[in-house]
């Protein structure tokens, strides 16, 4: 039984996974990390972390868990500039998109904290992409560089309408519209430059952007547990 850790920056994702199904899956909060790892029946353990977290937090089965980084066995090439910048959540996305449809060109929009855009082309081979502020982030930054524009922390996005008819409808319209505008045309643009593209949304907002209705991507689908199932992926490759 393989165990894999997805550290994020407010919360961690776990799954279980028992020849490369997964069985059972959950969330925890961030210094919940000894429990999560106590409390499940497992023989090998991955990790990757894009929020704070020390091995200690692991316990006694520190040495049971492989931590990601671009030196790693991978079931793909990495063809990027610095690699060892990359974080281990995007190359364990990379992984489960490739899993998930190999021999295709892939483009993994991860919408969480911030949203990652990442390419694999159909050779397997993982060419970049782009990082930009999720709609959290995009709400607060309003709030904090302005003097007067409200912080809203009611965030009802997938009822956000085209035209605010008040300040908070605005900034609703205005970082929500920005938003899908913004992974329609990386979708756009990727298909224009490689042709047949399958785009694989995921992470805590995948469901938000897609709920409001307006996302208008061919061959678009959700994959909450994208990370999870690369990690379990990498793991396998790992395997000694």
């Amino acid at each position: 039984m393989n165990l894999a850790l997805d550290i994020g920056n407010t919360r961690i994702k776990w799954g279980l996974y028992d020849h490369g199904r997964m069985t059972e899956h959950g969330m925890a909060g961030a210094g919940e990390l000894a429990e999560v790892c106590s409390s499940h029946a497992w023989q090998r353990g991955i990790l990757c972390a894009t929020g704070a977290y020390s091995p200690a937090d692991l316990g006694k089965e520190a040495h049971r868990v492989h931590i990601v980084t671009h030196r790693s066995r991978l079931p793909i090439a990495l063809d990027y500039a610095t690699p060892d910048t990359l974080g281990a959540d995007r190359i364990a996305a990379a992984c489960g998109a490739w899993a998930a449809h190999p021999g295709c060109n892939c483009l993994i929009v991860d919408a969480g904290t911030c949203i990652t855009i990442d390419f694999v082309d159909s050779g397997g081979t993982y060419r970049g992409g782009a990082i930009l502020p999720g709609l959290a982030m995009k709400f607060r930054a309003l709030h904090t560089f302005t003097a007067k524009l409200p912080l809203l922390d009611n965030i009802d996005a997938q009822n956000a309408i085209l035209t605010g008819r008040s300040t908070r409808e605005s900034i609703q319209a205005g970082v929500v519209t920005a938003t899908r505008l913004a992974v329609q045309g990386f979708a756009n643009q990727y298909r224009k430059a490689y042709g047949d593209l399958h785009v694989m949304l995921t992470g805590g907002d995948a469901e938000t952007l897609w709920g409001t209705g307006l996302l208008d991507i061919d061959n678009c689908t959700i994959h909450p547990w994208l990370v999870l199932n690369g990690l379990n992926e990498i793991l396998n490759a790992n395997e000694e």
